[in-house]
């Protein structure tokens, strides 16, 4: 695992970057039907939810895409590790597969 940090300022946003596959539609769902209030308490804005790709270099082995925005690192960093997320991250866990990074940007 590759991890290069540097300066950024504390107002800085970031961005959960979610690549994954489901497992289990059925019980997928109920993960849908929880995880947007929870973000949207944090201050996270969906900016990708799915839709149609193409991939133009190399491999991407993943059937969906989510880029959530949060107001800075520290809170994309607190919404993952919430008591609220919790067992709803486990929701996904239990029915999906995938990577996911929280990374600062603009």
């Amino acid at each position: 695992m590759i991890s290069i940090n540097t300066y950024a300022p504390v107002d800085m946003t970031a961005y959960a970057i979610v690549q994954i596959n489901i497992t289990n539609p059925e019980d997928y769902k109920e993960y849908l039907t929880q995880v947007t209030s929870i973000v949207e308490k944090y201050g996270g804005e969906y900016i990708v939810r799915g839709g149609k790709f193409e991939v133009m270099l190399g491999s991407w082995d993943y059937e969906r895409t989510v880029v959530v925005k949060f107001p800075s690192y520290d809170v994309a960093m607190n919404w993952y590790h919430s008591e609220e997320y919790a067992p709803v991250r486990k929701i996904r866990e239990d029915n999906s597969e995938g990577n996911l990074i929280i990374v600062e940007g603009k």
